[in-house]
């Protein structure tokens, strides 16, 4: 892993670190790089259950780094496109995800945050949709993010305005999940890493993608049959229905579950 991009387990739950402190962690080609690598690492590893994705040094992400940019001479096409690549990793990893947000989170660096499942911050975060300051146009998902959260005509406003808002605002607008006070953030999310990493993987991974997917009624019932029918098909459905008949807590491990065929008695018959 890159110095860029920091990288720790704790049983099943992965923290990810955005580690350029000296620009408030602004993401520059090499940590774009870096996160694309880290997000398909933790997809492909069987022990990761939850990731947790933050920043050093006090703040989250103060988004794209522009002064980096200016050196980058490829097409702005190819440059963008491996903003799209982490967003679309970070929205399909079928895995829980909690962004923990310290300090500013802004332009790319908010929409990263936004992209994961959940968002815990501190009353000192501060948030901006900075891209129209910037002369720009919201990326990594933005648009396709901020409408669905917040409803079109507020998302117009943080989008066209580009304004600072701060944590308590953010959670107003559904744009964070909770707000702790900063001596309790990190106790917070490694137990709610812990929590999500204890749970139904298999099942974790399909109410993500419905939730993600669902469109008409219909549409949305079809998907959550074969969403269920999948779930049945682990050891993790009979292990919740034994460990609450037997009172105690779950095991689940998404192992898949096979029973036995049904005895054939067609011989003992003849």
């Amino acid at each position: 892993m890159t110095d860029v991009l920091l990288s720790s387990d704790t049983g099943g739950v992965r923290t990810l670190t955005l580690n350029r402190p000296h620009r408030k962690n602004a993401i520059d080609p090499e940590l774009w790089k870096a996160l694309r690598g880290a997000l398909v690492g933790a997809a492909e590893d069987p022990t990761v259950r939850s990731l947790v994705l933050t920043g050093a040094g006090g703040a989250f992400s103060s988004g794209a780094d522009l002064k980096a940019g200016t050196a980058d001479t490829r097409h702005p096409l190819d440059k963008v496109r491996d903003l799209n690549e982490v967003a679309v990793l970070l929205h399909e990893l079928p895995l829980p995800t909690v962004a923990k947000v310290t300090g500013v989170a802004v332009g790319a660096g908010w929409n990263l945050a936004l992209g994961c499942d959940l968002v815990v911050a501190t009353p000192e975060s501060r948030f901006s949709q900075i891209f129209t300051r910037r002369g720009l146009s919201p990326d990594c998902g933005g648009s396709w993010l901020l409408p669905r959260l917040v409803g079109l005509q507020q998302a117009k406003r943080l989008a066209l305005l580009a304004e600072m808002i701060d944590a308590e605002e953010a959670r107003t607008l559904n744009l964070v999940t909770w707000v702790v006070p900063a001596e309790q953030i990190d106790g917070f999310v490694a137990e709610l890493g812990e929590r999500l990493a204890s749970g139904p993987p298999v099942a974790l991974a399909q109410t993500k993608a419905l939730l993600h997917e669902s469109g008409t009624l219909r549409e949305a019932l079809a998907a959550e049959a074969r969403a269920q029918a999948v779930n049945f098909a682990t050891a993790d459905v009979p292990e919740a229905y034994a460990a609450f008949a037997e009172k105690r807590e779950p095991h689940f491990t998404g192992r898949w579950y096979r029973q036995p065929p049904p005895e054939d008695t067609t011989c003992a018959k003849q």
